[in-house]
């Protein structure tokens, strides 16, 4: 590695030396506590899965260019020169990381490993050394964003033919639009997946609820935060934002989607609208009495994948119960405390590297099989796009016999009329 690549890249760790991140690095004490945390270690076995062992290998670049010792005594300190050698250390280490922070739930200090692999990822940007599919996605994501005239016709058309299926699941009133787009005034923004999927029971459930809605232009999922791009998540995320406030919205929802509903509430700061996941406004609409859903729809035990961006990072751990409880008598949890519920093994951005982590992604996540197998249930629902990937590969490759579905769906088939 040449010095100015180098340098380069020490600037951006610099640019994320915040108080927290300080506080993270120099406090490890190597007790032990995270070693059981990861699915991945508990799966494989492997040291270098152990969160500790994962955030060691960029508190060694920082105690040797950022510490006074590193510098003049790096051997005392264990610290590391950036080399080509590093930045494939750090690919292993943030690409084997789904983010989960389950290990920062036992981490005694709270050490958040997510936001240490976020630095490793941020090198990884500046060397050009990131997987390239992740980039390129965001990359899209972004001109799609610049260049909406070009590709609103194509999507007003595509809307238009799916109006019939979500009349299906719910009968509209004559006149009203089944799938409303671009209504200024509307109370809530829905902001989706690419995909009929996201759309329509969504669609069908808004309906019934009498809700005064309308669906963004844009797809919820943020690939620059999967990539680790603080500057392309940011302009990603602004689309929607900017998008809000030119309809005067109050609300917006963001789709079965982890990580685009954990970074539009928490990092697009104060705005005039609130942000809630679709599972907290279905929670809502069946305590105002506003749907009603009809247990007999579901056949079989179920139980439910907590996301990790959703439930343990952002709190929504009471509402996907709460509807679950009207949806089935035979409801069984996976874990006594759903903060310490195990990964599913896909986020992180790995599903969206498809192919090329798919071994790795079921080796490490047999932990996962087996959690959702001692609950004996036929039915495995989630509120999570990358979830419901990931459990379907699962399902497919450990032959768990179940049915994984959208907790959304399972909403929108159940609706009374």
């Amino acid at each position: 590695m040449d010095e100015k690549t180098r340098d380069d890249l020490l600037n951006l760790f610099q640019s994320k030396l915040n108080e927290a991140m300080r506080f993270y690095l120099e406090t490890c004490t190597r007790c032990g506590v995270c070693t059981e945390a990861c699915h991945v270690h508990a799966s494989m076995g492997q040291v270098k899965y152990i969160a500790a062992y994962r955030s060691e290998i960029v508190r060694r670049l920082y105690k040797k260019y950022f510490k006074g010792r590193g510098k003049v005594w790096p051997s005392v300190g264990e610290a590391k020169d950036l080399t080509d050698m590093a930045l494939e250390e750090l690919y292993e280490a943030a690409y084997s990381c789904t983010g989960c922070r389950r290990c920062m739930v036992y981490c005694p200090f709270g050490i958040d490993t997510q936001q240490l692999m976020s630095i490793a990822k941020l090198l990884l940007i500046g060397a050009s050394a990131e997987p390239e599919i992740l980039t390129l996605l965001a990359d899209t994501s972004i001109e799609k964003g610049k260049s909406l005239e070009l590709f609103k016709e194509g999507f007003l058309e595509g809307i238009k033919r799916l109006e019939a299926d979500v009349v299906e699941k719910w009968q509209t009133q004559a006149g009203s639009t089944p799938i409303p787009v671009d209504a200024e005034g509307a109370d809530l923004l829905y902001v989706a997946l690419a995909g009929a999927h996201s759309i329509i029971p969504a669609a069908a459930v808004f309906n019934a609820a009498g809700e005064n809605w309308t669906l963004s232009f844009f797809e919820a999922v943020n690939f620059g935060a999967f990539v680790g791009d603080p500057s392309k998540t940011k302009l990603i995320l602004d689309r929607i934002v900017n998008e809000a406030n030119r309809l005067k919205v109050k609300e917006v929802c963001i789709c079965e989607c982890g990580t685009a509903y954990r970074v539009m509430k928490q990092l697009s700061g104060k705005q005039p609208f609130k942000v809630s996941s679709i599972t907290e406004v279905h929670a809502r609409y069946l305590k105002e009495g506003r749907i009603k859903l009809d247990k007999t729809k579901l056949n079989g035990r179920v139980t439910y994948h907590d996301p990790c961006q959703i439930a343990r990072n952002a709190g929504v751990i009471d509402e996907p119960r709460y509807i679950l409880h009207h949806l089935t008598d035979d409801f069984r949890e996976m874990t006594d405390d759903p903060r310490y519920n195990w990964c599913c093994g896909g986020g992180g951005g790995l599903v969206a590297l498809g192919e090329d982590t798919l071994d790795f992604r079921m080796k490490s996540s047999k932990v996962k099989v087996d959690q959702v197998q001692a609950t004996g249930a036929k039915i495995l629902a989630t509120a999570c796009e990358n979830c419901h990937t990931q459990l379907s590969n699962l399902n497919d490759h450990y032959k768990m016999g179940v049915d994984v579905k959208f907790l959304s769906s399972m909403i929108a088939d159940a609706l009374v009329q």
